[in-house]
């Protein structure tokens, strides 16, 4: 079969919405309208069409992450709120939910990178205008801490 042949059936079957993504828009329904906002005003502030909000509402277009913010911000909610009250049946309808979170010694490590200290330490080491002075400082930094990484 074809790539344009698969292409026009993927377009034409009924693909059902990620629940969540159906969620989120119900927030975004409920909210808009406790604001007494029809579509056509939402979207008409956010540069959308009624449709697009239409099927954000639906579900049916996912709501990227700057739109998500930004609908928030018209809204006047935080982000968090299109998501407050999901029941952890809905959660785990997400396909990552299934398969886990990351591992707790790797959460650390992403939390590391936005730490005030480790962004001055790499602030000052990238200040070393000596690569091989900076080098030095890496493999002593490494060695110090008993790392045998690249």
């Amino acid at each position: 079969m074809t790539s344009a042949i698969q292409s026009n059936r993927r377009r034409n079957s009924p693909v059902k919405p990620n629940p969540i993504d159906v969620y989120v828009g119900a927030r975004l329904r409920s909210r808009r309208s406790v604001l007494g906002l029809s579509q056509e005003a939402l979207g008409a502030a956010m540069g959308l069409t009624f449709q697009q909000v239409q099927k954000y509402e639906r579900g049916a277009n996912r709501i990227g992450a700057s739109r998500l913010f930004d609908l928030a911000r018209a809204l006047g909610v935080d982000v968090d709120y299109f998501y407050a009250e999901m029941s952890d049946e809905l959660k785990a309808t997400c396909p990552s939910h299934a398969a886990g979170t990351l591992p707790e010694s790797q959460l650390r490590q992403i939390d590391l990178l936005g730490n005030r200290e480790t962004l001055d330490l790499v602030r000052a080491y990238y200040r070393i205008g000596d690569p091989e002075v900076r080098k030095r400082v890496h493999q002593l930094a490494k060695s110090l801490a008993g790392f045998s990484g690249p």
